[in-house]
């Protein structure tokens, strides 16, 4: 399989051809990578290829994260976690990556054999919260969505960075109403045509991570005309994160990473045949 990279208006991208003969140009899923490992595109698309999908799979790379690392170290981006695990940190990669990423899809299809319909999108961790964001801004259609271990709810993932600075966050009312703008369980009426959804959440992530997953799906279903097309998947043994430290180059796959990789791939495989 021929790995393409490069970046797509500033954005570094790693992208894999679809896994068979397409007719013309193929459909196109697009993911953003966790800050967990794997935590750069490359990593991210070694950790889950899905290699059976028909389609390109155009891993993004989020901001400050890979080629965009400061001096190729993670110092920085961990000190803007010390400064403000929400306002420094989680906010600003979530909107940044969302807000860049109408520009890099156009890029994309300027320079890959891409279809110019629908999209599929795929986030995990902080990437998830990068997916739902992008549902909400109504800029970019969607054709099916999936989800791993994501971050749903602003607010539980700073209560695992808090720790980064040493002493319980700081809560002000800007932090408040970030938290707000973050929630997409509160926002869940905002997402855009409610796509097909599939959310895989690992048995061993975070117990928040996965109240907040499942509180997800049940208000996705609420009051859906197809509520069969939201589903939540458990991977049994899966914690949070989805490759080994320090999580920046390709690497061998997980036994319970394959296990997702290939959910993922059987999924999108029927969405994309739809």
């Amino acid at each position: 399989m021929e790995t393409i990279t490069g970046t797509a208006a500033g954005v570094p991208f790693t992208a894999l051809p679809p896994s068979e003969a397409v007719d013309g140009p193929a459909p196109l899923v697009v993911t953003w990578h966790m800050l967990s490992a794997p935590r750069t595109d490359a990593a991210f698309a070694a950790a889950l290829p899905m290699a059976g999908v028909p389609a390109w799979r155009v891993h993004l790379g989020m901001p400050m994260c890979g080629a965009r690392m400061v001096d190729g170290r993670v110092d920085a981006v961990l000190e803007l976690a010390r400064q403000d695990a929400l306002l420094a940190f989680l906010a600003p990669f979530i909107r940044q990556a969302a807000e860049e990423f109408p520009a890099a899809l156009a890029a994309l299809r300027e320079q890959l054999p891409v279809d110019d319909g629908p999209v599929g999108v795929l986030g995990a961790s902080l990437g998830g919260a990068v997916a739902l964001r992008v549902l909400t801004t109504h800029r970019i259609p969607v054709r099916a969505v999936a989800l791993v271990n994501p971050a749903v709810r602003i607010r539980s993932a700073v209560g695992l960075v808090e720790g980064l600075a040493g002493r319980p966050y700081r809560w002000t009312a800007e932090a408040h109403q970030v938290a707000g703008e973050l929630d997409f369980v509160a926002r869940v009426g905002e997402l855009d045509a409610r796509p097909p959804l599939l959310l895989v959440s690992g048995e061993r992530d975070d117990p928040a991570l996965r109240t907040d997953a499942a509180a997800l799906v049940d208000a996705l279903r609420e009051g859906h005309p197809r509520p069969d097309e939201v589903e939540l998947v458990t991977v049994p043994d899966l914690p949070h994160a989805l490759a080994d430290e320090p999580g920046l180059a390709p690497a061998p796959q997980r036994p319970t990473t394959r296990a997702v990789d290939e959910i993922l791939t059987r999924w999108f495989r029927r969405r994309l045949a739809a």
